[in-house]
């Protein structure tokens, strides 16, 4: 019923609180489903996740831009927000909410949960089920886990961007 990067996603954002591999997840699903359409659902998902990583790391001019554009995109995919067991309101007060809080320099970063509906969490715990997980929050976030972009090898993906530069300078000389 929903997509198991979705879930895959869902179990990051809420259990392990790994807003950069929600990212990683839900982005190459997006690229391979819907890798056209810059106001996806997708990507306003993506960016909420991006805009929580940016926020716990204290660039909250970061943090105010995903979740302003985040918000922009997911206020116009009622429906797919619907069929994916997000409650589009309580989502919408939940990044108005977080561009307060990233606003406010005496307010520390707090974790989010998502509106979901019952429907979407017991979809959740069965994946929970299949990968051995447990549907429930992890308290304590590693220190690697705040800081996972400046500690990934990079490698792969900066030899895909040449690549991808080269591409795109030789499809000009044509």
């Amino acid at each position: 019923m929903y997509p198991t990067a979705y879930l895959d996603y869902l179990i990051y954002f809420h259990i392990e609180r790994d807003y950069f591999e929600c990212h990683e997840i839900l982005e190459e699903y997006w690229k391979e489903h819907d890798p056209k359409k810059r106001d996806s659902h997708w990507v306003g998902l993506i960016q909420i996740a991006v805009g929580l990583y940016h926020h716990r790391r204290g660039n909250v001019n970061g943090a105010i831009r995903m979740y302003t554009k985040a918000r922009s995109i997911l206020e116009k995919n009622t429906v797919q927000l619907q069929q994916l067991g997000l409650n589009k309101l309580d989502l919408i007060k939940q990044l108005d909410v977080q561009i307060l809080r990233a606003s406010d320099s005496d307010v520390r970063f707090d974790d989010i949960a998502l509106p979901l509906s019952k429907d979407v969490i017991h979809a959740c715990q069965k994946r929970c089920e299949t990968l051995g997980f447990e549907w429930k929050t992890k308290k304590d976030i590693p220190t690697e886990l705040i800081h996972k972009h400046t500690l990934r090898d990079r490698t792969d993906v900066i030899l895909e961007r040449k690549r991808q530069l080269a591409l795109k300078k030789n499809s000009k000389k044509q």
